[in-house]
């Protein structure tokens, strides 16, 4: 599914078309990363969970946390709570924030920025920008679609950030004699590799939107294996504290991805 997704990202668009969000995207995705840990480490939370809430919020939601899974070693139930949590304050920025940028007074291209760096799902930052378009009549799904994808290249850096944190804990245990070459998320190489393909050959749309689809498949077929093999009540019963971080992360998130274009003069 990772490897797919690739295939949707031209690199020439985004350095063209995502450069101007990247100030913003590093502050977001870094203020997510940053609550997440403060909050593991105050409220002692499963280190798992807790990496996997943070990428999710930080990064694109479910492709995210299906790159990061892998790498730090997470169990079905841990990856199904993360998800939970992620999807519950997707849906709830889809419905919010066309509202709250309109009150807020953001032009088309703020509502963009803004939908592309706080909303962490594809499909969900979609949702948003095709709710503002029909409400102004404008065209921001696009550049919130750019913005989003841009957001996506930083699978990379973290799938190896996780991958160094997870040898570096392993070596500090007696019994550990873990690698960093054992879990190197091999499937990131390949994601590239699909994302120069696009890039160079300039794919049309007719060929990469059938793979985006493919990938999107993927990505509910695992997680639905995953769901098949959860404990419900289980999740129930534990999801307080992955919750309270993923709303944490959620308005920080919003804050700074506000706070951010306001500084820049971008609304």
């Amino acid at each position: 599914a990772v490897i797919l997704l690739g295939f949707g990202l031209n690199l020439t668009d985004i350095l063209i078309k995502g450069k101007q969000s990247l100030p913003i995207i590093i502050s977001t995705i870094s203020t997510s990363l940053i609550i997440a840990a403060l909050m593991f480490a105050l409220m002692k939370m499963p280190y798992k969970i807790s990496a996997l809430v943070g990428v999710g919020s930080s990064i694109c939601g479910g492709s995210a946390i299906a790159a990061a899974a892998p790498v730090v070693g997470a169990d079905d139930e841990e990856i199904a709570q993360s998800i939970s949590v992620i999807f519950l304050f997707n849906i709830a920025a889809a419905l919010i924030f066309p509202t709250l940028g309109h009150l807020l007074g953001l032009s088309n291209e703020g509502f963009g920025l803004f939908a592309g760096t706080a909303i962490n799902d594809t499909s969900s930052v979609t949702a948003a920008a095709s709710a503002w378009d029909g409400i102004h009549g404008s065209n921001t799904l696009q550049a919130a679609t750019i913005v989003k994808l841009t957001r996506t290249l930083a699978i990379i850096p973290v799938s190896l950030m996780l991958a160094f944190i997870r040898v570096k804990t392993e070596k500090n245990k007696d019994t550990a004699n873990i690698q960093f070459k054992q879990i190197f998320p091999v499937f990131i190489l390949f994601f590239i590799l699909a994302s120069v393909i696009t890039t160079v050959f300039n794919l049309p749309a007719f060929v990469t939107s059938p793979l985006k689809n493919l990938s999107k498949f993927f990505i509910v077929m695992a997680m639905a294996a995953i769901g098949l093999n959860t404990n419900i009540i289980r999740l129930i019963k534990t999801g307080g504290k992955p919750i309270l971080m993923g709303f944490c992360c959620w308005v920080g998130i919003t804050c700074v991805s506000l706070g951010m274009q306001y500084i820049l003069g971008i609304w």
